[in-house]
């Protein structure tokens, strides 16, 4: 039986400096992540944004026994942010995921993207979305609040073609559920893969690993990767494989088999589910997270024909948290709703190409609750 913690109720935040008592969104001063913005409806979940990398920086959410945690993970180093976290919670983009070799053809032009060391682009390359201020503004209804934030990629950037236009909506709604919805024009022919990359842990930031976590994912197929995590191959069945998570598992058994792709991804998840098809507009029940001890849970929903799971492998303790804990190896899991790996050069899956006149949108909710024993 699982008894409730003796620590506090909730981890100090900037969240709780000045709590809104309405609910509404208030703007705290930039202490070197652009401004922070704090909304959620009294007594019920509250999220912190930051602008730079439009980047989910806090989510405080009750246990069973009603007791509050910060679930996502943050450096409390902002030059830390700026470097080997700066991908932590942040919105990741043009291109999320991996582009093989930097290599894009669009219109029949062959383009070359920037890259990282390794030879091939990540998140949109080098100088992504996570690392550029966004303009951001308040949204506050009676039953949903949040932030809207803008921001626009010139022609070139990264070496993508086309000037886009991205406007990213966070809100909480009164069911603790927190909503992504992604919106993007672009001026000429380019690829757009746009996704959040918070790093969760549902019994609290800074607590230890997430091994003891149940997944679940609801797809049939899985996407085999190489030694660079560029896809290798067709999508897989998943019957059969660590995979299969079509019922739920807890992570510690699934990564203690003896499996090729799970040594490929640093000893964990670093892979894409397929979903499947989903009817056009609507969200489906991409993955289900949940946490033993505490009995919170997460629901994620989206209309993304695809889900990136990363459970923080390569972590090793380089990033202090905001407990002042240093973040290990499974400190966290990301759970990144997207189009495909390398979609771009692989004719078979979903296209990402958005042309001028077209409008790029995405919607993935989140949805919290507490599970009793």
């Amino acid at each position: 039986m699982h008894r409730p913690p003796e620590s506090p109720a909730a981890p100090p935040s900037a969240s709780d400096e000045r709590p809104d008592p309405t609910g509404r969104p208030y703007r705290l001063p930039d202490t070197g992540t652009g401004d922070r913005w704090v909304f959620g409806f009294p007594g019920q979940a509250r999220a912190e944004v930051h602008t730079l990398g439009a980047r989910l920086h806090s989510l405080l959410l009750p246990d069973r026994w009603g007791r509050f945690a910060d679930v996502v993970l943050a450096a409390s180093d902002a030059r830390t942010v700026r470097g080997p976290a700066s991908y932590f919670g942040a919105t990741v983009g043009r291109y999320a995921n991996r582009i093989a070799g930097g290599r894009l053809v669009v219109d029949g032009v062959v383009r070359r993207l920037d890259t990282q060391d390794t030879g091939h682009t990540l998140h949109g390359g080098p100088d992504g979305f996570d690392r550029r201020v966004w303009r951001a503004e308040p949204v506050h209804t009676s039953d949903r609040t949040g932030v809207r934030l803008f921001l626009r990629s010139p022609d070139g950037d990264q070496g993508f073609p086309g000037t886009l236009s991205v406007r990213l909506t966070c809100t909480l709604d009164r069911d603790d559920t927190l909503t992504f919805d992604y919106h993007a024009v672009s001026d000429a022919p380019t690829v757009v893969n746009l996704t959040n990359h918070a790093y969760w842990n549902l019994e609290g930031e800074g607590s230890g690993d997430v091994l003891g976590h149940e997944l679940q994912i609801h797809a049939p197929r899985w996407t085999p990767v190489d030694a660079a995590l560029i896809p290798d191959g067709p999508h897989r069945p998943v019957e059969g494989t660590p995979f299969d998570l079509r019922r739920p598992r807890r992570l510690s058994a699934v990564f203690a088999r003896d499996d090729e792709q799970l040594r490929l991804g640093g000893g964990g998840f670093d892979h894409n589910w397929v979903l499947g098809d989903a009817p056009d507009g609507e969200l489906r029940s991409a993955a289900v997270l949940r946490a033993p001890a505490s009995g919170r849970r997460l629901e994620v929903h989206t209309d993304e024909p695809g889900i990136q799971v990363y459970t923080g492998n390569l972590l090793a303790g380089e990033i202090t948290g905001k407990s002042g804990r240093p973040y290990g190896p499974h400190a966290g899991i990301a759970l990144e709703t997207q189009h495909f790996p390398d979609s771009p050069n692989r004719a078979d899956d979903p296209s990402t190409l958005l042309g001028p006149g077209e409008v790029y949108r995405s919607r993935t909710a989140l949805r919290f609750s507490v599970v009793e024993e």
